[in-house]
């Protein structure tokens, strides 16, 4: 192995160290390593067809990272904030953009246009990140910057669809307009038909086989086909991935599939910002160095002002709406993957070394943000000049379901706790790797999905580390399984409370030694209730059965030590 990928490895590490403690994202690393390991810094790497081939399928896993997050669900939850802000928000920074870019550029109009639209969104993952390290998810302003950035990754599909317009040589706006709307609702359809019909009845029988490795080849094989099916058709493969996500997205595994992906997609997202920096070319933007600072300075400007002024008109209160404004004032990785498919798909809207600049401008935008907030707090906590206001909870009304209980396993047991539950009004989401009983369960009106309980990443996206989070119930049948579960479960929330089912107290004993709260093994238990009504019948009163019952279950059943062989139950 060759110095160079020492070298390499050791910048990359350092990079994500330095930039994760300054609060930027790692992919911002990736790319600067990029830029430092090609052929115009440090000249480790050439950029050869190896590079460009894993820039290629790291674009793909980013499309479907994109299409994954639209649900057709969840935008209509949430169509009134999504639909108002979100529209408002990039509308006002277009128009204030386009008349900027018409007098500076010599750009076509419809080039003007893509750039105006592509300047306007935001980066998703730094925002998001951004939020959580800041614990303002769950507050009003996190809720409208969700919405922005939500309505930003919707805006993605024509955006996709003006692609084969911009590789046009004329523009006709009518036929255009058509183009797109016809493109934009064609894919829309095809998502909510195919998803129903044909991909989900494929994965349920992938998933009846219980295979890991099964189930994330199914989820890789519809990125790549789709992909080359909209090759074929003419249009970018990142259309095909992108909507791959979206059919993904419609589907009850669609938890299972971001934890299954994850790793895989940071990988190659990782490569794809590697490659990305590695293609910039230096020597351009040394040249116009100026011109990619003034860039920086009037894109956040602009975006601040526009966002601003959106929020207060929507009577957003002024704390909110600075903060709202800050956040979302950088450019977006939508843009640099854009900027990126026009370039291998040879489309000329925009000259390329006019792209090499606008790449330039976004990434410095999104490693500003975090700097740029951390000097409005500072700011914030030294002066009265802004007005402190506490940060307004959501209403259940307007958020996305956040659990108070986590159910794993939706066999019998599983699915007599979520009634009881849900009979109370109690938020739950409940997880099986039996697809009968998830689809079962679902008809019957349950909140239940596929996905895997002994995966810490999908725990997550059940909302494990939420701390509205208030308890675990393992009902699984399998005790290594609910053994697995619980360590899970403590290696991600150690102070979250567990309660579990067990089959006899060997199985239980192991269970409240690995931490569990309280466990019932169902063989004791139903030999309790059988006694009770007996004794009942004998004339013995309910004070003294509930007390012999009670002393019955003192210290995990030590009583019966002597009188249960576990062997036999």
């Amino acid at each position: 192995m060759s110095v160079s990928v020492l070298l390499f490895f050791a910048m990359i590490f350092l990079l994500v160290f330095v930039l994760r403690v300054a609060r930027v994202g790692a992919l911002v690393a990736f790319l600067v390593a990029g830029i430092l390991s090609g052929p115009y810094v440090l000249d480790l790497f050439q950029v050869n067809e190896t590079w460009t081939f894993l820039g290629d399928l790291g674009i793909l896993f980013l499309w479907f990272n994109i299409g994954l997050e639209i649900n057709m669900k969840r935008l209509w939850q949430m169509r009134r904030t999504i639909f108002g802000f979100g529209a408002a928000q990039v509308l006002m920074v277009a128009v204030m953009l386009f008349p900027i870019l018409v007098g500076i550029t010599p750009w076509s109009i419809m080039g003007v246009i893509t750039v105006s639209l592509l300047m306007a969104m935001s980066s998703t993952s730094e925002d998001m990140q951004l939020l959580t390290d800041r614990n303002q998810l769950n507050t009003g302003m996190g809720h409208q910057t969700f919405s922005i950035l939500l309505f930003q990754d919707l805006l993605s599909i024509p955006l996709l669809a003006m692609l084969p317009v911009l590789a046009g040589r004329s523009f006709n706006l009518d036929a255009a307009v058509i183009d797109v709307l016809v493109t934009t609702v064609t894919l829309i359809f095809g998502v909510v038909v195919v998803g129903r019909f044909v991909l989900n009845p494929l994965i349920k029988r992938v998933s009846k086989l219980k295979s890991r490795e099964a189930f994330l080849l199914v989820v890789m094989l519809n990125i790549v086909l789709w992909a080359v099916l909209m090759d074929l058709l003419g249009l970018p493969a990142g259309l095909g991935a992108f909507l791959a996500g979206m059919l993904m997205s419609e589907t009850i595994y669609s938890h299972q599939i971001r934890a299954e992906i994850g790793p895989y997609a940071l990988l190659f997202l990782s490569l794809f910002f590697i490659s990305l920096g590695m293609g910039l070319n230096i020597n351009i933007l040394a040249d116009n160095w100026y011109i990619v600072l003034l860039g920086v300075v009037g894109l956040v400007c602009i975006k601040f002002i526009a966002l601003f002024m959106v929020a207060r008109v929507r009577n957003v209160q002024v704390n909110d709406a600075r903060l709202i404004a800050l956040m979302l004032s950088q450019g977006g990785e939508f843009a640099l993957l854009m900027f990126q498919t026009m370039k291998t798909s040879g489309i000329s809207a925009v000259p390329p070394a006019h792209q090499e600049i606008l790449t330039a401008i976004i990434i410095l935008s999104i490693v500003s943000t975090p700097f740029l907030l951390a000097i409005h707090d500072r700011i914030q906590r030294s002066t009265k000049w802004f007005v402190k206001s506490r940060q307004r909870q959501l209403n259940s009304g307007t958020q996305i379901i956040k659990p108070e209980v986590v159910i794993c396993g939706f066999g019998r047991v599983g699915q007599i706790i979520a009634y009881i539950l849900g009979a109370r009004k109690i938020p739950y989401v409940a997880l099986d790797l039996n697809v009968n009983a998830v689809m079962l369960g679902r008809e019957n009106g349950y909140n239940v999905f596929y996905g895997d309980s002994t995966n810490a990443s999908v725990l997550r996206e059940f909302g494990l580390e939420n701390r509205r989070l208030r308890a675990v119930v393992i009902a699984l049948d399998n005790s290594n399984t609910a053994r697995n579960t619980v360590l899970t479960v403590k290696s991600i929330a150690p102070r979250v409370k567990i309660f579990a089912r067990a089959r006899n107290l060997a199985e239980s004993r192991i269970l409240i030694k690995e931490g569990v709260q309280g466990v019932w093994p169902e063989t004791i238990e139903s030999s309790l209730m059988l006694a009770r009504g007996v004794l009942g019948q004998l004339g013995i009163s309910e004070e003294t059965i509930l007390s012999l019952l009670n002393e019955m279950r003192l210290e995990n059943y030590s009583e019966l030590d002597n009188a249960v062989n576990d062997t036999n139950n």
